[in-house]
């Protein structure tokens, strides 16, 4: 099988020498890739599959991600994920399995292990060698109209392996020393390591909450440790694009899938 893609094909490589090689392909909607020699495999949660080579099995059950048992799956589902988990298995050879981003982006590979823990926005988690754990880790509710009700949920990522994290925008990295602060947007914070505290703070002053910020609420971080910002948050996204989604007035066209775009909008 030969492969085409348009700009330079990367290598295959263990660059956090789990174990199990892969490469990003693409910038804007970037796509994961993961060589599994036989016998190795990786899980996903269910649905993050886009293809996968003839030699590439795939298994789907509750269990998975250090989780099992009721509770075990009703934890991962509070923190984002999905009821099932999906393994990816090479049989009788080597084999490729692919996973695409939803969203502009990053692709990013992190080493997980007992001194490198991790907490991940709620939909960042996109794959995984199989010792890795994915658990709730932080939800604190935000009040209407923040992440459309559902709180703040991150996800914690321990074990040890190899995570794949899917981040949205471009992804802007601090390194912070002990004590030093940032606050951030909660739509923004996408992955930190877990030596970093998080706490909730609301925007101080009547005039700042109500024409200074389009959130009531911002996200506290204190080092030491790195933090992964994301500059591209789904409310914005959702904002952005609303005046062209139809509402039911002017006129309107069918746009892909069947999608109704509002033609209102455009003058000349």
């Amino acid at each position: 099988m030969t492969e085409h893609v348009d700009g330079q094909m990367p290598d295959f490589a263990d660059v956090e020498g789990s174990g199990v090689a892969h490469r990003v392909l693409g910038t804007t909607m970037p796509v994961l890739e993961v060589a599994l020699e036989t016998g190795q495999n990786v899980i996903s949660q269910g649905g993050e599959l886009s293809w996968m080579t003839s030699t590439i099995q795939m298994s789907t059950s509750t269990s998975g991600a250090g989780s099992s048992g009721v509770m075990g799956v009703l934890k991962r589902a509070v923190a984002g994920g999905t009821l099932f988990m999906t393994e990816f298995t090479a049989v009788g050879g080597r084999g490729v399995v692919a996973f695409a981003t939803k969203m502009p982006g990053h692709i990013k590979a992190i080493a997980v292990d007992s001194t490198r823990e991790y907490m991940v926005s709620r939909h960042g988690f996109m794959a995984a060698t199989p010792g890795v754990s994915l658990n709730v880790a932080f939800q604190q509710k935000l009040g209407t109209g923040i992440f459309s009700g559902n709180g703040f949920i991150l996800q914690r990522i321990s074990g040890s392996g190899t995570a794949w994290i899917e981040l949205s925008g471009e992804l802007v990295t601090y390194d912070l020393a002990p004590g030093e602060v940032m606050k951030v947007h909660p739509g923004h914070v996408g992955l930190f390591e877990a030596s970093v505290s998080l706490d909730i703070e609301r925007v101080k002053g009547i005039k700042n909450m109500l024409f200074g910020a389009d959130t009531l609420f911002l996200a506290k971080l204190t080092g030491p440790g790195k933090v992964y910002l994301q500059t591209l948050t789904l409310p914005g996204l959702a904002h952005a694009i609303s005046p062209y989604i139809a509402t039911g007035e002017g006129p309107t066209a069918s746009g892909p899938g069947g999608l109704r775009i509002n033609l209102g909008g455009f003058t000349g």
